[in-house]
């Protein structure tokens, strides 16, 4: 595949709107659990920062997006796992799915002895990181980006591009159907809301900013 994407991108943010706080540091506010429910109490904001610790459930913007800049910073407990899913809409009238920027302790987990697929900043269980990730180690805080345009994806870790998608391409479409996710039928239509998971590590986030494109 053609490693076009940096150009298109480059064009693309030429029309782009303005970054917005998903975050304000303070509330909830354009947060909510997956039935518009208020968050779990696994959830808390304190001195700026959003820290789930314990059993939280998904927390998931009120708002849906299709072409996004999408960047925040994280960190995670020793041993930790989590992670940011995009285009999440309910699939099967059941499922709330979508696709996934990992956020993982590489080294203590045991989903990073499960193939380069399950590592940080990879496309989850679809696509592995392209270099290796410059990921820093638990308690540090992490920069990651997501950008989506037109069914292309980009996902940056620390200011570094480790991996490309062309979610209509060939090689897309044959990484998928090797997933768990190959018979879910409307997974990550190109369009739905972005979920923070519950994986009930300890896991903090903050400078959550998206810009729609």
């Amino acid at each position: 595949m053609k490693k076009l994407f940096p150009l298109l991108f480059l064009v693309a943010g030429l029309h782009a709107g303005e970054p917005v706080s998903l975050f304000d540091g303070k509330t909830f506010n354009g947060w909510t659990g997956q039935d518009g429910e208020a968050p779990g109490a696994g959830w808390s904001i304190i001195d700026g920062v959003l820290q789930l610790d314990g059993k939280g459930g998904n927390l998931f913007s009120e708002k849906e997006y299709t072409n996004f800049d999408l960047q925040w910073e994280w960190k995670l407990a020793e041993g930790g796992n989590n992670g940011v899913k995009y285009w999440v809409t309910k699939v099967g009238g059941k499922e709330w799915l979508g696709l996934e920027y990992q956020m993982l302790d590489d080294q203590k987990h045991p989903d990073g002895k499960n193939g380069a697929k399950r590592l940080t900043a990879s496309f989850y269980d679809i696509q592995a990181p392209s270099v290796t990730t410059p990921v820093k180690a638990p308690g540090e805080w992490n920069l990651s980006r997501v950008v989506a345009k037109d069914g292309k994806l980009q996902h940056w870790l620390n200011g570094v591009l480790v991996g490309e998608a062309d979610t209509s391409s060939a090689e897309w479409k044959a990484n998928l159907a090797a997933s768990k996710f190959k018979e879910k039928a409307g997974f990550a239509p190109g369009k739905g809301r972005i979920m923070l998971t519950d994986h009930q590590d300890k896991t903090w986030y903050r400078n959550i900013r998206i810009t729609e494109l």
